[in-house]
């Protein structure tokens, strides 16, 4: 009490409900509830990786300093021409700079510390050897040698005078290794041996992930989810990744660490895979931008890094991981339309103001409904009943165009009535559409008109104008954005259901990060290609789905879900305040659900 007061100004306070407007980081008692809350900001944490500088040589099964911050990265060793190597490269948070090489060149090896103070540890030749080097940010110094020579093995470690090693190979080994800053001492074996794993944290605190280890039948099975804590004497195995590989990336602490990258012949081939680590599990978040195994890198769990590898072929590409702070939000239900339908249109600005038009139930309709915020009121009618139709604009000045059956129709809509103006030059449904367009300034990408389309055209107002096409050809996909930076995602291709995304820039489409979640039949929001919320949709055979996702311009993050599961809805607004109407269940819903994100929410710190 006296802590708060002091820091506060103010007692806490009895009530026998909630206050109406309490303040940030307030705290009360709730006599009716027996409680104790507070209120705090209304905040979510998200990763997203981001392409940084190029490595000056393209390399794979290098090594890093593990606990190197991102902003100050060293990498060392590597496969180039000729086959192995001695460079070195440091890192300023944009550009790689080479600096002393090894005195020893060498791949798959396993390295610890920071840039001013690193070892690099053991590797291939050729052949396994137990060369250990110390790096003091300037030069390499040759220091004592592991007791057992090895390569594909990993390594920890706070500085050069204190790190673990641990794997490798040949054979595949359990051996782990102590270094107390002039020598190595074996201590207690893992407890399965294996190569090509990954490791995160300290000498006296580690985390030993994935890799490969001998007996799996098929082969496939070699490729191991294990792992194992380290606490200073014994390890001991913990819950698995929840995808297996070899050749990662580890980062963090046994308390908060991330593994990511790698290879498994399951995928097959490099992966983009992240997976988070809590202390207990691990959790799959947002992927990489490009796929990646043997790569060097390292740092914490909210300030990564990977550079080179293999994509195939070998690449000098960097990717940076960080975690950035976002308020979080739900959907609460509203009324209801009055007529219930399906791959109906959608346009609007807000949770408040919106317009849905055309759909089917069946029959297909021509309806059009107004929404003010609280209830749904028919208005006129489009001039021809569609569905499926490509729409953007608000409830007072919105577009139609084209439709499921190859319909080229546009129809404008003035707050009052429907005109029909120049047709699409060609008809198709299920595009994705620039959300946030208006009736001058309209984009339609993709559909499906019997066959598959990768076309995109814009609109300006009288015409329509092919431009240049995306990337993956599909249907029934979820858009945002304008005519100038617009966003689409997901959606069904001639080979199935896809999570692919790309981006506009007004002129091209480029791919970036997939959803968390492959689905097709499902609505976006927002009003840029760095700003979307995409939700519902039909994730494969079977039920609809109630996962929403939000975009920030590198990443899918997986948010709230609706109240209902749902196919083919419509939307509006933006990733602050957006709704979602009608769709299917089946049957055809009249459904509406606001989305909101409140700055501050309610916490229950303990109950009587």
């Amino acid at each position: 009490m006296a802590t708060y007061l002091g820091t506060h100004g103010s007692r806490i306070q009895n009530y026998t409900t909630d206050p109406d407007n309490p303040n940030t980081g307030e705290v009360w008692y709730n006599e009716t509830a027996n409680t104790l809350k507070f209120q705090y900001p209304n905040t979510f944490s998200q990763g997203s990786w981001a392409t940084g500088g190029n490595l000056n040589t393209a390399r794979g099964y290098l090594s890093g300093a593990n606990n190197a911050p991102q902003t100050t990265a060293l990498v060392f060793g590597g496969t180039e021409p000729p086959p192995r190597g001695a460079l070195t490269e440091l890192y300023n948070g944009s550009n790689w700079t080479e600096t002393t090489d090894l005195n020893t060149a060498r791949s798959s090896l396993g390295g610890a510390g920071i840039s001013t103070s690193a070892l690099a540890v053991a590797g291939h030749a050729p052949g396994a050897v137990a060369v250990v080097e110390s790096f003091n940010g300037s030069n390499w110094t040759e220091v004592g040698d592991l007791n057992t020579a090895r390569d594909a093995l990993a390594a920890v470690g706070a500085d050069n005078t204190s790190a673990l090693a641990f794997g490798g190979n040949p054979p595949v080994r359990n051996e782990t290794e102590e270094w107390n800053g002039s020598s190595w001492t074996e201590v207690n074996n893992l407890n399965t041996a294996r190569e090509w794993l990954a490791g995160a944290g300290i000498k006296t605190d580690a985390l030993a992930i994935g890799g490969t280890a001998p007996g799996g039948s098929p082969p496939a099975n070699n490729y191991r989810a294990i792992t194992e804590l380290w606490n200073g004497t014994n390890w001991t195995e913990v819950n698995d990744l929840n995808f297996a590989r070899a050749y990662m990336v580890g980062a963090g602490t046994t308390t908060s660490a991330l593994g990511f990258g790698g290879y498994s012949p399951v995928i097959p081939g490099a992966s983009t895979d992240t997976e988070s680590w809590n202390g207990s599990s691990w959790t799959e978040v947002s992927e990489m931008v490009s796929a990646s195994y043997g790569g060097g890198g390292g740092g914490s769990s909210t300030s990564a890094l990977i550079a080179g590898g293999f994509s195939p072929p070998t690449t000098n590409v960097t990717q940076e991981w960080d975690v950035s702070t976002l308020a979080a939000g739900a959907w609460t239900t509203e009324t209801s339309m009055n007529t219930a339908r399906k791959s109906l249109g959608g346009a609007g600005t807000s949770n408040t103001a919106a317009l849905a038009y055309g759909g089917s139930g069946p029959p297909t309709y021509d309806l059009t409904e107004s929404y003010n915020g609280t209830n749904w009121t028919e208005v006129n009618d489009l001039n021809s009943a569609k569905t499926s139709m490509g729409c953007a604009g608000s409830y007072t000045a919105a577009i139609s165009f084209g439709s499921g059956g190859a319909s080229t129709d546009t129809e404008l809509w003035n707050g009052t009535n429907w005109t029909e103006t120049t047709n699409m030059n060609t008809g198709r449904g299920s595009m994705g559409t620039a959300m946030a367009g208006t009736t001058t300034a309209a984009l339609g990408a993709g559909g499906a008109n019997g066959g598959v389309k990768n076309l995109t055209e814009q609109w300006n107002g009288s015409n329509w104008t092919e431009v240049n096409d995306i990337n993956t050809t599909r249907y029934s996909i979820a858009g945002a954005g304008t005519v100038t930076s617009a966003l689409i995602a997901g959606g069904y291709t001639p080979g199935g259901q896809t999570a692919d995304t790309e981006s506009w820039n007004g002129t091209n489409w480029t791919e970036v990060n997939n959803l968390n979640q492959t689905r097709y039949n499902f609505k976006g929001s927002g009003v840029s290609n760095t700003s979307a919320l995409a939700f519902g949709g039909q994730p494969g055979t079977g039920a609809g789905t109630a996962k929403t996702e939000l975009w920030t311009g590198s990443s899918w993050s997986e948010q709230n879900d609706r109240n209902t599961a749902v196919v083919g809805p419509a939307s509006s607004g933006t990733i602050t305040s957006a709704l979602g109407f009608g769709g299917e269940g089946p049957p055809a819903l009249a459904v509406t659900e606001s989305w909101s994100v409140p700055s501050t929410t309610v916490k229950t710190i303990s109950t009587d």
